[in-house]
């Protein structure tokens, strides 16, 4: 059963024969049900799109809870998750299907406008802590209270692990003791900032690999 709002012709939910009405991020709008093709072979290329697709959407997953930080200015008609999808899906994919990669060095957890960390430097301290440094200076349009976002992830495990906020542009340095799990593999590193206010966002700086001790 479908229901008006705001008269005959406000947006409506629901089913209406061949129409479902829905919203998403306040947006109404109409489609089609979808309707039963006989069953065909999908071309190589066409195969190699969706491949490449499942693997993007499978691989971002554990950068979920960061993505969705990092991208929140972009998500203008769509998720902070898809925003993160299309730059990824572009930039930081290697090869074809069936020998897909990623390029850890052109990843972006992040994109925005506010300056970057100068100078950061990463190393570990101790088996699962991570000390990372960098350097002062007074940047057009930096606070000292901009937030840190730090990101460290295992291709060989598929986790992520780090934090938003809590560390501060004008401390220098920070220590993170991370996921037990991830002791003793090889690691891939991210920083970026944020505002305190949570309106202004930097781009995400690759550190590099870190290696186990």
């Amino acid at each position: 059963m479908a229901k008006l709002h705001n008269g005959v012709f406000g947006p409506f939910s629901g089913k209406l024969g061949p129409l479902v009405g829905a919203s998403w991020k306040n947006i109404p709008y109409l489609r089609s049900l979808p309707t039963k093709k006989p069953g065909r072979s999908q071309t190589p290329a066409q195969l190699a799109c969706q491949q490449k697709f499942k693997f993007v959407t499978e691989w971002l997953v554990p950068f979920h809870p960061f993505v969705t930080v990092g991208f929140q200015n972009l998500a203008q008609r769509r998720t902070e998750i898809n925003a993160a999808f299309s730059i990824n899906y572009k930039e930081a994919i290697t090869g074809v299907y069936p020998y897909l990669g990623v390029d850890y060095s052109k990843v972006k957890l992040s994109k925005g406008p506010l300056p970057e960390l100068v100078d950061p430097e990463l190393h570990l301290k101790a088996p699962n802590v991570l000390e990372l440094r960098w350097s002062q200076h007074q940047l057009l349009h930096a606070a000292y209270d901009d937030q840190l976002m730090l990101v460290l992830y295992s291709p060989e495990l598929k986790i992520a692990d780090g934090f938003i906020g809590g560390v501060k542009r004008a401390d220098l340095s920070c220590e993170f003791k991370f996921n037990p799990k991830m002791v003793g593999k090889t690691l891939e590193a991210y920083v970026a900032l944020v505002s305190l206010n949570g309106k202004k966002i930097a781009n995400s700086s690759y550190l590099g690999k870190v290696g186990p001790l």
